[in-house]
């Protein structure tokens, strides 16, 4: 499993979906598939989606990081 990063490529909105997809094996598109699904259940989808797109780092900063 890959470090938890936004890619710098195949973003829709801001990468989260990408970035869950490549930690866990999948395809974006079926993660992005998943949550699009999860919208129709009540709860703080958006709000999570906001969070991790504020919690996750950039790729492009991962790379630069010298840590």
């Amino acid at each position: 499993m890959s470090r938890l990063a936004r890619p710098t490529d195949n973003r829709v909105i801001g990468g989260v979906c990408a970035a869950l997809a490549r930690r866990f094996g999948t395809s974006a598109t079926t993660m992005r598939v998943v949550f699009l699904a999860s919208c129709l259940l009540p709860g703080p989808q958006f709000l999570l989606y906001i969070a991790l797109w504020i919690l996750f780092p950039s790729e492009h900063k991962v790379r630069t990081s010298t840590w």
